[in-house]
């Protein structure tokens, strides 16, 4: 299953519209951010809940509407206390300095800080089954859009993997020449530098050196256990993209070790090849679950 997808759902009753939406992307763990109107906050605990069941990686952003009235009961407050002692300071301030303008209702309503507007969140149960309803809405989406994209991405790393696959057996094949190929030109290079009088044991020392410096039969046996072992996590279930990551990180600490142990020039060449193709093998793991 891939980590990006995109989901929307909805909900209505006759007197409420509940709207998700909801979007992941690629994120090392599991992350939810949840965006939704203050009243709606106490039932963060409860959607994160509901996600966590069908998500296991990956950041997911959730946006959450909801549209009706009566979610919230608002009221006007008056600080009468404070509307007095102004009411009383205004009159003394005219009787100081001798002033007959009125006391006008619209000065008292203009200043600041004697009405005030109260919101109360009312408990409403249809509101909180329609956000639930439209949160797994839309969350099928995303599901259905991240399994897309996971068996697209299955089937580019599956070619990928039979790609590498068949660099290792060239590899395979090469192998065993290595040491013979060695032997052949240290062979060529001592007659000319000794005119033909060379120590023949000397040659067999050099040529086992060689062979022990250059032997990559291990590497190969590993990587082959590697490969069996991501083809398996392919067709496994559940989250599958840190252990499919990590056989890539080890495959491509053998493909290194061959790199720089065997001395030739065409198992370099597929070295190179094995390198490229780990590469997009990663790039794909990065966005699976």
């Amino acid at each position: 299953m891939s980590m990006t997808g995109f989901g929307r759902g909805q909900a209505d009753s006759p007197q409420f519209k509940a709207a998700v939406e909801m979007k992941s992307v690629n994120h090392r763990f599991c992350e939810m951010v949840i965006r939704m109107p203050r009243a709606l906050m106490k039932l963060e605990d409860k959607i994160k809940k509901e996600l966590s069941s069908f998500i296991s990686r990956g950041r997911l952003e959730i946006f959450i509407t909801i549209e009706g009235e009566g979610l919230i009961q608002r009221k006007l407050s008056v600080d009468w206390n404070l509307l007095e002692d102004y009411y009383q300071l205004v009159n003394k301030m005219k009787d100081s300095f001798h002033l007959h303008n009125p006391i006008d209702l619209k000065d008292l309503l203009n200043q600041p800080g004697f009405i005030s507007i109260e919101e109360s969140e009312q408990e409403n149960t249809e509101v909180e089954n329609l956000i639930i309803s439209a949160v797994k809405d839309a969350l099928n989406h995303l599901l259905e859009m991240r399994r897309s994209e996971g068996a697209m991405l299955e089937k580019d790393l599956k070619n990928l993997l039979q790609s590498f696959h068949v660099e290792w057996e060239a590899i395979q094949k090469i192998a065993p020449s290595v040491v013979e190929h060695y032997k052949s030109r240290l062979y060529k290079k001592m007659v000319e530098l000794t005119d033909g009088e060379m120590d023949e044991w000397r040659l067999v020392q050099e040529a086992a050196i060689f062979a022990d410096k250059s032997d990559i039969s291990e590497e190969l046996t590993r990587i082959s256990s590697h490969l069996s072992q991501f083809a398996a996590a392919l067709d496994a279930n559940g989250a599958i993209g840190r252990k499919l990551d990590f056989i890539i990180q080890e495959l491509n600490r053998e493909v290194n070790t061959i790199g720089s142990k065997a001395n030739h020039a065409g198992i370099s060449m597929h070295v190179v090849e094995m390198k490229t193709l780990l590469e997009k093998m990663r790039e794909q793991v990065q966005n699976i679950e």
